[in-house]
């Protein structure tokens, strides 16, 4: 009978600490937290160590989001955030109950959450992706639009590839091409605010992510004579150099196969910065490119590469010396003409100082201006000499040291 007893409490010992050790292998843990800011929402995102339960709720008076992790510790420090942002006052951390984290978010307006796991992949974790949508302040945009809209200014939309949590590309020094694109972006805005009769519209005014799609309908929203998207390509060999300048292409037009990959890479861009599958729906992209596309529209969007490629040679070299094709879904506002422009390469250590330098980028926005011009002139959009006059004394110092 003792024996029984004793091999009982043995058993009973040993399943006591086999399930004690499940338990603690089943916690999951809050690794590392980020925090981007856009003009109408803020992004928080989690790095996790595997897949989790959550739940997000809010609470009034004062306005709170909560979000309850099952089985997760936390294992990073929430002070780390640069706080307060316009909407999130400070984040504070509990447990509720064993096992469970509770992340306590104060905000600062009444706002309107969203989350969504995301797997991981390029080298990223799960991610759980919180974001914090401002309505009036989407509203006052929409108003600032319809502004612009009665203006009679040709509009370019200047279009900052990646952002926030997609870096893009990265160079052997460190340098991110979300950081050289915004750089380059805002001294084409620059160029472009001090020409009369010109107005920019920053697709991406900071460090934080947009979708593709999103990025279409801001175009789209502005009414958008031009649009430009910057990029910084990358390869394995470093030595690849150049800029390089793509358009939409045709379900039935002829794509090498770089260009496709690297349009499947530029796409891609929504997986890694963080996108609900909700947020790429676009009937009227859907639509357009349903069908094929206007013989008028790739003819604009091909001349406007064309000028781009003959301005960019006066800013460093060129990779190739004629537009690409590929289906780049930045690009699918097919009323609007589009060009995608890899600056260079990034992963040319040599190019990539380049590009980290001001004065490169200001050549290369003053390139892009040029062109820009040159296209509405071609287009029959820009009759008078006041915009070449800018371009040429803003730019004829810049490329006479080149």
């Amino acid at each position: 009978m003792r024996q029984n007893l004793f091999f009982s409490k043995i058993v009973g010992l040993l399943l006591l600490l086999l399930f004690s050790s499940a338990a603690q292998a089943d916690t999951g843990a809050l690794r590392d937290i980020r925090l981007w800011t856009a003009p109408d929402h803020t992004r928080l995102v989690l790095d996790l160590s595997g897949k989790i339960e959550y739940e997000l709720f809010r609470l009034h008076n004062p306005e709170r989001i909560v979000i309850d992790m099952q089985q997760t510790e936390l294992k990073t420090r929430l002070n780390q955030l640069s706080l307060p942002d316009p909407v999130i006052q400070e984040i504070r951390s509990g447990v509720p109950k064993t096992g469970m984290l509770r992340l306590v978010i104060d905000v600062k307006e009444k706002v309107q959450p969203r989350s969504f796991l995301l797997k991981p992949m390029q080298g990223k974790p799960f991610r759980l992706v919180v974001d914090l949508m401002r309505p009036d302040q989407a509203k006052k945009e929409a108003i600032t639009a319809d502004v612009s809209k009665k203006q009679k200014e040709l509009i370019i939309a200047i279009d900052a590839g990646h952002g926030g949590e997609d870096p893009g590309a990265i160079g052997p020094h460190k340098l991110y091409e979300k950081v050289v694109t915004l750089a380059v972006a805002k001294e084409l805005a620059k160029i472009v605010d001090a020409t009369p009769g010109m107005k920019a519209v920053l697709i991406r005014e900071g460090d934080y992510f947009v979708p593709l799609m999103k990025r279409v309908q801001l175009a789209r929203k502005a009414k958008a004579d031009l649009m430009i998207s910057i990029h910084a390509d990358a390869v394995r060999t470093h030595t690849v150099e150049g800029a390089s300048v793509y358009t939409l292409s045709d379900r039935g037009a002829t794509e090498d196969k770089a260009a496709r990959a690297l349009a499947a890479k530029e796409n891609a861009a929504d997986e890694v910065g963080g996108v609900a599958f909700d947020q790429i729906d676009d009937p009227v992209v859907n639509s357009i490119l349903g069908k094929m596309l206007r013989t008028d529209s790739i003819n604009s969007s091909h001349m406007l590469a064309e000028t781009v490629i003959s301005k960019m040679k006066h800013a460093g070299p060129i990779k190739y010396s004629s537009p690409k094709r590929a289906r780049f879904a930045v690009l699918s506002a097919m009323e609007i003409p589009s060009v995608l422009v890899e600056l260079d390469y990034i992963s040319n250590p040599a190019r990539e100082r380049m590009l980290k330098t001001r004065e490169h980028q200001k050549l290369l926005a003053s390139a892009l201006f040029d062109a820009s011009v040159d296209f509405f002139h071609k287009m029959g959009r820009l009759k008078d000499s006041t915009a070449s006059a800018v371009a040429s004394d803003d730019t004829m110092s810049l490329f006479a040291g080149n």
